[in-house]
């Protein structure tokens, strides 16, 4: 389960603080900024941690599905069927975002997920037994949940953020020439 520690020192722990969205109109516009794109990071960590979870449940879920239907194939020979059901097609409306970074910690979260279910080793899922099968998905979908909540407060955060960001530029205290100037080391006070 993801846990928020208070006072922590990780990214989501800083990100879902309930100081982290206070009193943004103090902050000056590049801390705002700073903070949208520290929250965004988390979005596409969480994000990336929730599809390697999907992975592994539709890889379980299809091993079921083989054994209650006596079908021949191996799971790991309908491998990139298996993972390209949930991947075709739009996904549902509010349920994610165009994510433009990359994970920063891609290596950290598939040691996570395979500590999960430790000696569930889905690459030769057809050898686990009923029951440690049952238990591998029981515990997927269960982290799945705990990582999508998280994901959707850390959306909300990155919401009023990026309203924090709109509302300054609607009301002229922030602007593109500004921002251009400083990304070039400019003096944004002439732009």
């Amino acid at each position: 389960m993801i846990e928020v520690r208070p006072g922590g020192r990780r990214r989501i722990d800083r990100v879902l603080a309930p100081d982290y969205v206070s009193d943004l109109d103090r902050l000056d516009l590049a801390e705002v900024r700073a903070r949208r794109d520290d929250a965004a990071q988390e979005e596409t960590d969480l994000s990336y941690l929730r599809r390697l979870l999907h992975a592994r449940i539709d890889i379980v879920k299809a091993e079921r599905t083989r054994r209650a239907e006596g079908g021949s194939a191996s799971v790991v020979e309908r491998l990139a069927e298996i993972l390209a059901d949930n991947a075709v097609g739009p996904a549902p409306v509010g349920s994610g975002r165009h994510q433009t970074l990359e994970p920063s910690r891609a290596e950290a979260h598939r040691r996570h997920v395979e500590a999960l279910v430790s000696d569930a080793d889905l690459s030769d899922v057809t050898s686990l037994p009923d029951e440690r099968l049952d238990l591998a998905l029981r515990t997927y979908v269960a982290e799945e949940a705990s990582v999508s909540q998280r994901r959707r407060e850390v959306q909300q955060v990155v919401d009023v953020l990026n309203d924090q960001i709109a509302t300054r530029y609607r009301a002229g205290s922030a602007s593109v020439d500004r921002l251009l100037a400083a990304e070039r080391g400019e003096d944004p006070s002439t732009g």
